[in-house]
């Protein structure tokens, strides 16, 4: 029997302003109440990023409303969370985050058998003209492929 995904929300804009270089799989710690609003959809990664501190793996800037029945029980929207990882993967990602330019961002969050996972990538910023670049290329791509409809 395979595994379920749920895909809860995307960070549409992490791959345009970033190339990415490799993907982790991670866990979250999370409160229930947190966990009521993921499975709700009430969350975003828009301006969210990951850093090391510590030795251990942190999200920040990762929005979930509080919970509408959670009261007493809702934390922060904002607050930082924990993520889990191996520590051999924690080990890559300190020496590869030491070199520069290397960044780690949520890509997606989703649920795999009823449990919270992050899909977290090593990025690396792309310069303003890689972005032109890069729409430039999709824009001509658009194009070939609109002309070929018409004269197929």
């Amino acid at each position: 029997m395979g595994e379920t995904i749920k895909i809860v929300a995307k960070n549409r804009k992490a791959r345009h302003d970033f190339t990415i270089e490799d993907t982790y799989e991670v866990g979250l710690v999370l409160s229930g109440t947190e966990v009521k609003s993921i499975r709700a959809g009430k969350v975003s990664l828009k301006e969210s990023f990951a850093d090391i501190h510590n030795g251990e793996v942190f999200v920040y800037q990762m929005h979930i409303d509080p919970y509408e029945q959670g009261n007493i029980y809702n934390k922060d929207p904002l607050r930082i969370r924990k993520l889990l990882l191996h520590k051999q993967q924690i080990r890559k990602l300190i020496g590869l985050k030491q070199r520069e330019g290397y960044t780690l961002v949520p890509l997606s969050l989703y649920f795999k058998d009823g449990r919270a996972k992050m899909e977290l990538a090593l990025a690396k910023g792309k310069k303003l003209y890689d972005k032109r670049h890069a729409i430039a290329e999709r824009d001509s791509d658009r194009r070939i492929q609109k002309s070929m409809r018409h004269n197929g």
